[in-house]
């Protein structure tokens, strides 16, 4: 995928060389330390990708593709908060290294950093790029909430787990694509198919995430295994596992959301995850969200070769971090 990494270098350099002021330093050095712990970068690369989809040049999209990514890392810094994680890419998160308070603020200037580069956008686009923003900016909280709320209910459904990590996190990739198309003058029928390709190239993104989260490698993954077991999370794996478990295993696990021991909370909700083969299920729900944005992507008509987005969405499907 040397295409991928060349495009995550270009928005390395681009994100280095971004200021921020030098005061309030509480304020601003813990964007750039955030920004610094890298990531896959694929909400912008997306951005770009769905640009030079319709024949647009790099520049021209790079503005909203940066603003998706300074609102993506604004989301994760109050996500890191609210779920207590220590850890993000292998690094401190910005409420473990200053407070949740700072994290809290800083959070806040990086959504409004991301409104500041869609200003350099003509009016003709900018409201276009705005409606949509701000129509995922909406969605994004309404999925986080609906994460939150769960974490209180005994019982979530499949589909209102999908729905929920639809708005929590596909909307914005789903977001980032048309964004680019908007900026490239692509038909409206073609911006809506570009939106539905990373709408559900984004669900089974999550799912995906989901399996790595308790069954990844830890130095790849980059953050806390079986970070969403010791949290009590609903996720796509654990309903499955509950669906899939016998009494016994159930009895086991309602045990498990209060043992104190990580270690042992962590690995035996890993056995019985694979006793009962949650994991397979759960990839085939992946599989099944992975073919619906491969027809929405095929429906696209443009001149330019689509070779690009194929190999994102199969590299998105098939990584193991």
């Amino acid at each position: 995928m040397e295409f991928l990494k060349s495009y995550a270098s270009f928005l390395e350099e681009k994100l280095e060389n971004y200021s921020f002021p030098n005061y309030p330093e509480n304020l601003y050095q813990p964007l750039s330390y955030f920004l610094t712990l890298g990531g896959k970068r694929l909400r912008p690369i997306a951005c770009l990708l769905g640009a030079k989809l319709f024949g647009a040049i790099t520049e021209k999209a790079l503005p909203a593709a940066l603003a998706v990514e300074l609102f993506h890392n604004f989301t994760l810094i109050h996500d890191d908060i609210m779920d207590q994680a220590p850890l993000r890419r292998g690094m401190k998160t910005v409420h473990e290294k200053w407070n949740a308070n700072i994290a809290i603020l800083s959070g806040d200037v990086l959504f409004v950093k991301a409104y500041q580069l869609l200003e350099s956008y003509d009016a003709e686009h900018l409201k276009s790029l705005l409606t949509l923003f701000n129509k995922t900016a909406k969605e994004v909280c309404e999925g986080q909430q609906m994460d939150m709320d769960f974490e209180n209910r005994k019982h979530v459904s499949e589909a209102e787990y999908i729905q929920m990590i639809r708005l929590k996190t596909s909307v914005l990739l789903g977001c980032a694509l048309e964004m680019g198309a908007i900026v490239a003058n692509a038909s409206k029928e073609n911006r809506s198919n570009l939106y539905e390709f990373g709408v559900n190239l984004g669900i089974a993104f999550q799912i995906q995430d989901d399996i790595l989260d308790l069954l990844g490698v830890p130095e790849k993954v980059g953050k806390q295994v079986g970070g969403d077991v010791i949290a009590n999370k609903k996720t796509l794996l654990t309903i499955e596992t509950k669906l899939l478990a016998n009494q016994e295993q159930l009895n086991e696990l309602k045990k498990l959301e209060a043992e104190q021991n990580l270690d042992v909370k962590v690995n035996r909700t890993k056995e019985i995850v694979l006793a009962v083969q949650a994991d397979k299920k759960c990839k085939e729900h992946m599989q099944h969200y992975y073919e619906k944005a491969i027809i929405s992507l095929e429906k696209i008509n443009c001149n330019s070769a689509k070779d690009e987005l194929f190999q994102l969405s199969h590299f998105l499907i098939e990584r193991d971090y």
